[in-house]
């Protein structure tokens, strides 16, 4: 196991148990107890987690890894995400894509179904995502526009002005989000504030908005706001999301898809 796939472990029973002790830890990687106290040191000093006698303990706010670190996490899930998402997406129209894991699987997904006969039906992406832009501008029937601006090392996603710029122009059929955090009171949420801008104007410009999220994401909320549920068309999660959950967001007028 890499570093980098331990932390990840690490981080992901921190969410789990809101605490950790370096020999549970330990156990539970199958590494020495002094391998777990450096990479607990580490995470500490990036402010992924605080120290403790011990262990650590988690932050009260969601962690805002950067996008190395969460590929493989809840890749299945993800994956089931990104096809379902992909189906309801007609040939012809345009798509607005932010940045991030779940949203890859989107673009993935979209990019891998068969090519559309007739001139006019491949799908249009508008995306603020240079990795998505960069796997998808080799598909022949995928046109892609990449927006301006300046690239958050964090989530490969482009922000400031000259992505809203771009995004001020354009008209959109349906804006899929990658959020943070979703809640049925504070709606759609992400760590950073230059993201939210631009993920809020992407779903401005659009006729319907599709949050994709696995279910870890869901009655959690982060530092800035995108939008609120009364924007948000349909929600795509995995099964892993409770039914007290889904009720909330249904009522709030929001169509939930398990998969």
């Amino acid at each position: 196991m890499s570093r980098y796939e331990r932390w990840n472990a690490l981080l992901e029973l921190l969410t789990e148990h809101g605490k950790l002790e370096v020999e549970e830890a330990a156990e539970a990687l199958e590494v020495s107890a002094a391998t777990i106290r450096r990479d607990l040191d580490q995470l500490a000093r990036q402010q992924m987690v605080t120290r403790t006698r011990g262990g650590a303990v988690a932050h009260n706010v969601s962690y805002d890894l950067p996008l190395r670190y969460k590929t493989a996490r809840n890749a299945d899930a993800k994956q089931r995400i990104g096809a379902a998402v992909a189906e309801l997406v007609a040939p012809g129209e345009v798509v607005g894509l932010n940045g991030g894991t779940t949203t890859t699987e989107v673009a993935r997904a979209l990019a891998v179904r068969p090519e559309p006969e007739g001139a006019g039906q491949g799908v249009t992406i508008v995306t603020n995502a240079v990795n998505i832009a960069n796997e998808l501008t080799v598909r022949p029937h995928v046109k892609i526009v990449l927006t301006g601006g300046v690239a958050r090392p964090q989530s490969y996603e482009l922000i400031g002005p000259l992505a809203c710029l771009v995004l001020n122009e354009l008209a959109l059929d349906i804006t899929v989000l990658g959020v943070d955090a979703l809640d049925a009171e504070h709606g759609a949420t992400a760590h950073n504030e230059g993201e939210a801008s631009v993920n809020r104007l992407l779903a401005d410009r659009a006729r319907r908005v599709v949050v994709a999220a696995d279910s870890s994401k869901l009655g959690r909320r982060a530092f800035a706001r995108i939008c609120g549920l009364d924007e948000v068309s349909v929600l795509v999660t995995d099964t892993g999301i409770g039914p007290e959950l889904a009720a909330a967001f249904t009522e709030s007028g929001v169509r939930v898809i398990a998969v």
